[in-house]
């Protein structure tokens, strides 16, 4: 198409502001501006080689992931409680009834029996599993206890000031996959021990988002997103879970929102529901040439232009929208051209 063309095709500048899109000037006979865009203030700016990055901050909430109410089974009176944020690694306690401890083991299969001579199951093994890493000899690690397992937990009680009964159950060990935290403490020491003492989280650090249902496109699994705490440190993260269904909006004419989980990565000191800000990233151009959203001109046959000092306006094929910025291709467009934008 030809530069006079063009000119008689280019109907207005774009300026996109808040989502809006505002016309500002329209062009009179083909090939010369009308009066009032003749007179509308211009400025200029560089046609820019980068990488282009849609991405928008929302706030977060940063926590620990597996909050969990544990059972209790000890009856008594509490004497013993942890410090809330405190680690619990295996073989530790959690809590003391009647000066006996409640201590964590690691495993997958609930203590939902009492384990003695001659029980014979995957429960077995992984008691013997956990002795076994405690230190203590239970001879080879199956599915059967026996008589050595039993000395194995003598040894493990006297340890720990229990009754030495060679036998096991609930109100001495709570089983958890892994180490775990202690996030609150229902109770007090001299309180009635209940159904729950502790509610412990894994070590596991995560952020959680409510995000808008109209910016889910910003949510991706396995994205990589940039973490930051009021104070100002930085973290690295992943998102590890998306929800499938939309909350409603907590106020009226609010958005919808779904669940989004941030798995964190690096440190971000030990704060629990300490508030974060998100940076998520839905697109990304590597490499490419754009000009500020508002240079963009539309063109009377479709499409866009835009003027280049010198030269004239140019057609352009857009790309991604971001940060103010717009990809573009064009014939003949180079990094450092300069084309018009509205003065501000």
């Amino acid at each position: 198409m030809t530069r006079g063309g063009l000119l008689a095709g280019a109907v207005a500048v774009l300026a996109l502001a808040g989502g809006g899109v505002a016309a500002f000037a329209l062009t009179g006979e083909a090939g010369t501006p009308s009066e009032s865009a003749s007179a509308a203030p211009t400025a200029t700016a560089e046609i820019t080689r980068s990488d282009l990055v849609d991405s928008k901050t929302v706030d977060g909430t940063l926590g620990y992931a597996g909050r969990r109410v544990l059972p209790n089974q000890a009856t008594g009176t509490v004497t013993r409680v942890r410090a809330e944020g405190t680690l619990v690694r295996r073989g530790g306690w959690l809590y003391s009834v009647d000066g006996r401890p409640v201590s964590l083991m690691y495993g997958s299969i609930p203590m939902y029996r009492a384990l003695s001579s001659g029980s014979d199951g995957k429960d077995v093994e992984q008691l013997e599993r956990n002795l076994e890493a405690l230190g203590y000899e239970t001879g080879t690690v199956d599915e059967y206890f026996s008589w050595v397992t039993a000395r194995a937990v003598r040894e493990w009680q006297d340890d720990r000031n229990l009754p030495e009964t060679g036998s096991v159950d609930a109100s001495q060990i709570i089983i958890a996959s892994g180490a775990v935290r202690i996030a609150d403490v229902a109770v007090e020491k001299g309180d009635r021990a209940g159904q729950s003492v502790v509610t412990t989280t894994s070590t596991k650090r995560v952020v959680h988002i409510d995000l808008a249902a109209s910016d889910q496109q910003l949510a991706r699994l396995g994205a990589k997103v940039t973490l930051e705490t009021p104070s100002g440190g930085t973290a690295k993260g992943t998102i590890t879970a998306i929800g499938t269904v939309a909350e409603p909006p907590a106020q009226e004419g609010g958005d919808s929102t779904i669940d989004v989980e941030v798995t964190a990565e690096g440190k971000l000191g030990r704060l629990d529901q300490a508030p974060v800000t998100v940076d998520l990233q839905s697109e990304r151009r590597e490499n490419v040439l754009s000009v500020p959203v508002e240079a963009l001109l539309a063109l009377r046959e479709g499409g866009y232009g835009v003027q280049v000092v010198g030269t004239g306006i140019v057609a352009v094929e857009t790309g991604l929208f971001a940060s103010g910025q717009v990809e573009i291709t064009g014939e003949g467009l180079t990094e450092g051209m300069k084309v018009e934008v509205p003065a501000t």
